[in-house]
């Protein structure tokens, strides 16, 4: 396998959708996202690997374009900002372990309606101390189209970034819940929990909680699922969770939220007391 190869650095805020990455996806660039026509799967990779070992994973990539597709393929650090937007750097991060990927090939071609099962391989050295290793396989188209505004015009691409969670040995979060507020948000005003990650993993809250609000009406909230990283501190909205094309009841505060949040094989209580 060649060397994962490292690409000049790029930003994106987390995006939804097939290509997204749990919330980590990076945009096509311009306005011309319909001429990127892949999707990739499992959009988030998390494994576990001993140290000296290799674990192979592989990524489904299916181009859906009308002509033969042909992208490039580099592995990048990515660090996440406070307000959600995630920074992807050519620059070896200090830590960085990218230096143990091996990715099958730097570039590929794939026909329409073509599907290709895309292979890196991740292997610590045999001294590794227990951590998490954070990095991503990007994907980038390219041929560029020409998009036009007004007298100009300027080529286009697209990228798509996986970003891969590797256990090396015994790591876990440990996540700590800790102020409950109200925060605005284009959805209305929602309830709120600061939650800091004091272990050495990333961490996302799971589990469905019983709110009930003011005028005594009861609904089913839920946590958003965006990532924790180790050391840091987010601030994670509760959810009304609502069928598909239903809108999200209208809160009437004071609201109280009872049940369990999870997180791997942890669980928390949660009783608290949102007011605006």
């Amino acid at each position: 396998m060649n060397p994962a190869h490292r690409p000049a650095p790029s930003r994106s805020r987390p995006h939804s959708g097939a290509c997204a990455l749990a919330g980590l996806a990076l945009l096509p660039l311009g306005t011309a996202a319909q001429e990127f026509a892949l999707y990739i799967s499992p959009p988030r990779v998390e494994l576990s690997v001993k140290a000296g070992e290799t674990r192979r994973e592989i990524l489904e990539l299916q181009h859906v374009g009308r002509e033969t597709g042909r992208f490039r393929i580099y592995t990048a650090d990515w660090s996440l900002k406070e307000d959600g937007t995630v920074d992807f750097s050519s620059a070896l991060a200090p830590g960085s372990c990218r230096r143990w990927v091996a990715i099958e090939r730097r570039e590929l071609s794939i026909p329409s309606n073509g599907r290709y099962r895309y292979r890196f391989e991740v292997t610590p050295p045999a001294d590794a101390p227990a951590q998490e290793c954070r990095f991503a396989v990007m994907v980038e188209g390219l041929d560029a189209t020409k998009v036009a505004q007004g007298a100009f015009s300027f080529p286009v691409t697209g990228r798509i970034g996986v970003i891969v969670y590797a256990k090396v040995g015994d790591v876990s979060p440990n996540l700590v819940i800790a102020n409950a507020s109200v925060s605005g948000s284009k959805a209305g005003r929602v309830p709120v929990v600061d939650v800091r990650n004091d272990g050495n993993a990333t961490g996302r809250l799971e589990g469905f909680l019983l709110a009930k609000d003011a005028d005594g009406k009861e609904f089913e909230i839920a946590p958003d699922p965006s990532p924790i990283l180790p050391g840091a501190t987010r601030t994670i909205a509760l959810v009304p969770v609502t069928e598909e094309g239903r809108q999200p009841p209208a809160i009437k505060y004071p609201l109280t939220v009872k049940g369990n949040l999870e997180w791997g094989k942890s669980r928390q209580p949660l009783d608290m007391r949102f007011a605006p």
